[in-house]
């Protein structure tokens, strides 16, 4: 495989692998809010109504997630929150998966007369995508006696 090629199958998987999922709608989206205002919850309220199911991915090259591709898989459902006025989130678990591998190799071979030597070196990184859901929800704020 040529280089210029290795790099555009790089940059399609990358691009295409991060687009995010549509939402789905269970209950009627609302005017947008700052992504500041979703709040997270292990549990929903009693009095919130569902918005929707929501999925996004982070990629995180050569190493299988960890802290930081969580927090991003968190702040990207923050937004799609916030983009349906869900003021929300109930999260529903992660996961991770190999969507891709890197590899190279060399190797070299010398012939004389009498003995022949040859030497080679391989080696391959795996590139990881985080996943995560949660339930989007709207919880009405609480009156002020």
């Amino acid at each position: 495989m040529r280089p210029s090629w290795l790099l555009l199958a790089a940059t399609f998987a990358i691009t295409y692998g991060c687009a995010p999922a549509k939402p789905v709608l269970v209950g009627p989206p609302r005017a947008p809010i700052a992504v500041e205002q979703v709040v997270i919850y292990q549990q929903p309220p009693a009095n919130s109504s569902d918005v929707a199911i929501l999925k996004a991915s982070s990629h995180s090259a050569f190493s299988p997630g960890g802290p930081g591709a969580t927090d991003t898989v968190v702040q990207r459902l923050k937004l799609q929150a916030a983009q349906l006025g869900a003021n929300g989130l109930v999260l529903q678990g992660f996961s991770d998966a190999q969507t891709a591998s890197l590899g190279t190799g060399a190797a070299s071979e010398s012939y004389s007369r009498s003995s022949s030597v040859g030497v080679g070196a391989g080696a391959s990184f795996g590139i990881y995508k985080k996943t995560g859901e949660a339930l989007a929800i709207y919880v009405p704020p609480t009156p002020v006696p």
